[in-house]
């Protein structure tokens, strides 16, 4: 992913509870701060029926030129790689995001949105904090985004960096894939225009 890191809100959560394994899901409860309400939510695994609400969050970072599209049989193809923020009041999807492994100790964050009405209610930070639950859980050591919102992974400790962190050996390995977010991770020539403004980050877990 690349331009498909959202542009998450920067709010933090007051309380939460502690997260579950990354086969289940994790409730955070996140109570009313001075200008956002925030809703208590549970992160869960994303399902088949989630596709719609995933491309409806999608879909006003794309009209405002943060993320790129992403065809809709895409996210049912990847749709085991997400999880999704669950309003509990009624259901609802409010916030998603994806991990994408690369290799045997690199994954990327992809796909991260919130519904813009509640940006600023913490709900990107209980997405992303599940995600890197799971990276620790696959056994993950590196977590890669490219993103426009340094802000908000600096703060979960991400880096910025600048060469690609593989050795050669896998960066020929990493050339065989035909995933677009692989080729904009490896800086390739013909996905330059899908990663212009963005900054390169990294964690090490």
């Amino acid at each position: 992913m690349s331009s498909e890191q959202s542009k998450a809100e920067h709010g933090t959560a007051s309380q939460t509870r502690a997260h579950t394994g990354p086969e289940t899901g994790s409730r955070a409860d996140l109570h009313t701060g001075p200008s956002v309400n925030k809703p208590a939510i549970t992160v869960r695994r994303a399902r088949t029926s989630d596709v719609a609400s995933v491309r409806g969050l999608l879909d006003g970072y794309v009209s405002q030129g943060i993320l790129l599209d992403k065809a809709t049989v895409t996210l049912y193809e990847d749709i085991q790689e997400f999880w999704v923020a669950e309003r509990d009041e009624d259901g609802r999807v409010i916030g998603c995001g994806a991990l994408h492994v690369m290799w045997e100790d690199l994954a990327e964050v992809r796909t991260l949105a919130v519904d813009l009405a509640i940006k600023g209610a913490g709900v990107g930070h209980q997405v992303l904090d599940k995600l890197l639950q799971t990276a620790r859980w696959l056994g993950v050591r590196r977590v890669f985004c490219l993103t426009f919102e340094v802000d908000f992974f600096a703060a979960h400790g991400f880096t910025e960096i600048g060469e690609t962190p593989v050795d050669g050996d896998v960066y020929s390995e990493l050339l065989r894939s035909y995933d677009e977010g692989v080729a904009e991770f490896l800086g390739l020539e013909r996905v330059k225009p899908n990663t212009l403004g963005n900054s390169r980050m990294l964690l090490h877990l």
